[in-house]
């Protein structure tokens, strides 16, 4: 196993906390850093709207795992693992919903033109309610959080168990 990939794992997340919903990755990550249960290999990051400047984080990784609100026709708060195999097909029909969803895409296709390899990329989709003015998730994106925090821990624990 390369050096690279025994680094630890990145929980980057993602989104506006000044668009409602669309900070929902944010939301996440923060709750996982107070959490004691998430394991000490794990680099939770509040990526916020950083875009391109994200890079540098994203090239020190072995795992990435990104959380983000993403519209992909569910029910609000549902949530949505997309691996590497279906992550790239769904961004790239992505409906541009939020400050920087685009950025989102524009960032995994530099990741590709640079050719950055992980052992693991995925992203943790949430269904968002409401991306407008607000401070404050809707309810059922609110009540997302704890179970994708969840989703969060059992899948970085099934890629170290992977390795």
């Amino acid at each position: 196993m390369s050096e690279r990939f025994s680094k630890e794992t990145l929980v980057l997340g993602l989104g506006n906390t000044l668009l409602a919903d669309d900070g929902v990755g944010v939301h996440v990550v923060r709750r996982l850093t107070a959490d004691a249960a998430t394991p000490p290999w794990v680099r939770a990051v509040d990526g916020g709207t950083a875009g391109f400047r994200l890079t540098s984080i994203l090239g020190d990784a072995g795992d990435v795992l990104i959380i983000d609100a993403t519209d992909f026709s569910a029910a609000p708060g549902a949530i949505r693992l997309l691996d590497e195999g279906v992550l790239a097909e769904h961004v790239a029909r992505a409906k541009k919903t939020s400050a920087h969803e685009a950025g989102l895409a524009d960032l995994l296709g530099l990741m590709r033109m640079e050719e950055f390899s992980f052992r693991h990329l995925a992203v943790l989709a949430i269904q968002p309610r409401i991306i407008d003015w607000g401070e404050r998730l809707s309810d059922e994106v609110a009540k997302a959080v704890a179970p994708a925090c969840a989703m969060v821990t059992m899948t970085v624990m099934e890629w170290r168990g992977a390795a």
